[in-house]
């Protein structure tokens, strides 16, 4: 190609002529767009946020839990840019999609398309698997149904969520053609008895209905069936059941009516309903739901109701016996669906059939990007919803790798999440592949390790809540080091080994582990000690705790799930310090607690309680004007009358609602608006480092790292002599780990014992024990590599956590 053909043809003049303001030097205008400009964020407590993050390059934002970071990132710049894709397309398509209402920002410049992949867990249906979600089954059941022998059918036969049926009747084509059918054959490979879910499950009718009461004084014992209400007049009601008559006295025609009638017409409470049968209905409501979907309470019900066993027809494999009976070279799908995913790669790649090769070659690749992405020890059989939240953000990030796309911009909440100090390693050379294709990558992190290898970092604070909000830092990593901010003077932080540990006051036995990869592990975890619980990802960590000590007596677990919240909850209805501030408020002016809930009789009339009117716009955004009527305080004005406390130090509902955890708890502690329980919880708040959250502020608005802790602060209440956490540091930075490990000996100190399952190096040179599982992950792991105090560890460096933390405590 000669020079001529690259010249760059400028208005008015002619194409392979050179304008006389071209230089070799000149830059194309196509290539001054190497920026993201960011003018006046105010999203959530973001204070006219103005900033530029260079395209093409890898960017971390860091800062404290709660000082704006997603704000700024998701809620801000991702969201922008998904929302001026789904204005692309027609009104018709934008009708039908979720409305995504603008950010609160000045102008936003140079945005490309944002694929965000954050934390949320994969759904928690039971019927989903990795295999299914990663859509790694669909290639299985076509590779199946090409070359198993005997062939089960077309690929949906080896389908567990597709049952086999048959149909005899009229069948009508498009054109109208009529054709007789008799015993037509639909293909479909679910187990019959376990209806595709692997597990059967049988009901304790002892704990569904107490025999001794009738309907009326409350016989149904089940969450939310309360005598009076609906759902159990609904049994009164019906014509079959005399509610007055004690349940044990029932004819063997009423106890089948009341328990087990399938779904028969009727007329209820003066309307034509469907009624069923108590067992028919709780198994519909609650045990077609994944348990870890479920609330608390109702999951504490399942848990104490309902025994689940493998469905002895099909042993767990979900499948039915003709799907289970193809096979390739002597395994069947559902073999491999069992097998650890670097094993069947393996297998899949050693398959030699020419009639099959594209089919083969995207299957082993997809494959192979579970074993790069550090997941190669999980199996496609694996519920989905069982996956942790960094198991489940690299599972999202499987169909980017290798993709074609370039300046795209990828935006990752945390990923490293869940991994060990030797995964991390892994990931951060998969974030720079992306930026090296040619991508803008932004990082919202707290670990050193990733944020070490950032072309950009921004900075945010200096504190959380209403003290953050503004960029304090932007530039090198090497300037961040040098910096006056609080991530910079951590960021060099190393821990110390302790001089002296706890002695054991007693141990917590666990014999024979065998859950997941457990290799038969028998392990003492000691009492009265911080203990630790270690090893790289897929070890069996999480399977020997939560397998072996949930639901053991005096055991509390706080398990990594997510909080969920709507704009109705806040802090003070998720920990239940609204309750104990209603009835002060109620005691205090002689009227009903409900009045002070604005989920009650007390809402504004107006918004509901809301705080804002919506106003829907079709297919643009929908408009959120703050409520005329209470100003956005979402209680009636003859609410807001009444107060509680003194003088000048009285508050009424809103007000106090509108405190911050520090203020609230000095506000409940003493004077005239003392109530001690309100207090305790506050005190619970402070603990976990909450201070400045306002305890009335939607959750939605809350950071991960702050939903964590708030619900840390809330199992802290329960009663219980272990607490066992699953990853606490999980969104904190690394100042808030020093406040965590205060908190901690705290617990210790006060008689508890802590089992923290947990990769970060600082936790792990605090602990008085550590135990090590490993060597590797998958099959390659599942036994206990080490037990003993940190110093030990450190000193024989046996182990890669060894190796890890030798390092880090720089030894």
């Amino acid at each position: 190609m000669n020079a001529a053909s690259t010249t760059t043809t400028t208005p008015g003049t002619t194409p392979g002529t050179a304008s006389a303001t071209d230089t070799p030097d000149a830059v194309h205008p196509a290539d001054r767009h190497d920026t993201i400009a960011v003018h006046g964020a105010r999203e959530n407590n973001l204070r006219d946020v103005s900033l530029r993050v260079p395209k093409r390059r890898l960017t971390v934002f860091t800062g404290v839990s709660g000082s704006g970071k997603s704000s700024l990132v998701f809620a801000t710049i991702a969201a922008e840019s998904q929302r001026m894709i789904n204005e692309t397309y027609s009104a018709f398509v934008q009708g039908m999609m979720p409305s995504l209402s603008r950010p609160d920002v000045d102008l936003l410049e140079g945005l490309t398309t944002a694929i965000v992949v954050d934390q949320e867990r994969l759904g928690a249906n039971p019927r989903s698997t990795l295999g299914t979600v990663t859509d790694t089954n669909a290639l299985l059941r076509l590779l199946f149904s090409r070359l198993g022998t005997p062939s089960a059918g077309p690929a949906v036969a080896y389908s567990f969520n597709v049952p086999a049926r048959t149909a005899s009747g009229v069948m009508t084509s498009a054109t109208g053609e009529k054709q007789i059918v008799r015993e037509a054959l639909y293909h479909g490979g679910m187990c019959p008895r376990c209806e595709g879910r692997g597990t059967v499950s049988d009901i304790d009718l002892a704990e569904l209905v107490d025999e001794d009461k009738s309907l009326n004084e409350g016989a149904i014992t089940v969450p939310g069936y309360k005598a009076g209400g609906w759902s159990v007049r609904f049994f009164t009601e019906s014509g079959y059941l005399d509610g007055d008559k004690p349940i044990r006295d029932y004819t063997d025609t009423e106890r089948h009516d009341f328990l087990y009638r399938d779904a028969t017409k009727r007329k209820i409470g003066g309307a034509n309903l469907t009624y069923e049968g108590l067992v028919p209905q709780v198994r519909r409501s609650m045990l077609t739901k994944d348990r870890d979907a479920l609330q608390p309470h109702l999951r504490a019900f399942v848990d104490r109701a309902v025994t689940f066993i493998t469905c002895p027809e099909c042993d767990g494999t979900r499948l039915a016996a003709s799907a289970r009976a193809s096979k390739i070279r002597g395994i069947s799908i559902a073999d491999a669906c069992a097998m650890q995913i670097s094993d069947l790669a393996a297998w899949v790649h050693g398959l030699d059939e020419p009639s099959v090769a594209p089919l083969l070659s995207n299957l082993g690749n997809l494959l192979d990007k579970f074993v790069e992405i550090g997941l190669g020890y999980l199996s496609l059989d694996r519920p989905s919803g069982t996956l942790s939240g960094g198991e489940a953000q690299r599972t999202k990030l499987i169909s980017h790798l290798g993709s074609a796309l370039t300046d795209v911009t990828y935006v990752f909440d945390e990923p490293t999440i869940g991994l060990h100090p030797h995964d991390i390693r892994r990931m951060n050379d998969l974030l720079l592949q992306l930026r090296d294709k040619g991508n803008t990558v932004l990082v919202v992190e707290h670990k050193p390790e990733t944020i070490a290898i950032a072309d950009h970092v921004v900075d945010l604070g200096p504190g959380a809540g209403s003290a953050g909000g503004t960029i304090c830092f932007e530039g090198t990593v090497a300037d961040l080091r040098t910096s006056d901010t609080l991530t910079g003077r951590h960021l060099g932080d190393r821990a110390r080994l302790k001089d002296e540990t706890r002695t054991p006051t007693g141990t917590l036995e666990i014999r024979g582990a065998s859950t997941h990869n457990l290799r038969d592990v028998d392990v003492d975890v000691p009492l009265g000690v911080l203990c630790v619980v270690t090893g790289v990802a897929g070890s069996g960590k999480s399977s020997l705790i939560h397998g072996s000590l949930a639901g053991r007596d005096d055991v509390v677990i706080v398990d990594q799930s997510a909080i969920k919240g709507s704009r109705r909850s806040n802090p003070a209805t998720y920990t239940g310090l609204l309750d104990p501030v209603r009835k002060a408020f109620a005691k205090a002016n002689g009227v009903k607690p409900a009045l002070f809930s604005a989920n009650s009789e007390g809402a504004c009339p107006t918004c509901n309680g809301n705080g804002v009117v919506y106003t829907q716009l079709g297919f643009m955004d929908t408009v959120a004007t703050t409520c005329e009527e209470c100003e956005g305080k979402r209680f009636q004005a003859a609410v807001l009358e009444y107060r509680l406390g003194d003088g000048e130090t009285a508050r009424n509902i809103a007000e106090v609602l509108g405190m911050s955890v520090t203020e609230a708890e000095e506000f409940f502690g003493s004077g005239p608006a003392r109530t001690p329980a309100a207090h305790k919880i506050l005190q619970r708040l402070s603990d976990v480092g909450l201070g400045y959250l306002t305890i009335g502020q939607p959750l939605t608005t809350l950071s991960g790292g702050e939903r964590q802790r708030l619900k840390l602060a809330t199992y802290l209440g329960e009663p219980g002599g272990v607490y066992v956490l699953d990853e606490p540091t999980a969104g904190l930075h690394l100042a808030d780990v020093e406040n965590l490990l205060a908190l901690l000996d705290r617990l210790v100190e006060h008689g508890k014992s802590v089992v923290v399952i947990e990769h970060h190096q600082a936790v792990m040179a605090h602990a008085d024990w550590l135990i090590d599982l490993g060597p590797g992950a998958g099959h390659d792991g599942g036994q206990v590599v080490f037990e003993g105090t940190p110093a030990v560890l450190v000193a024989q460096r046996s182990t890669v956590t060894g190796e890890h933390l030798a390092q880090y405590v720089q030894q």
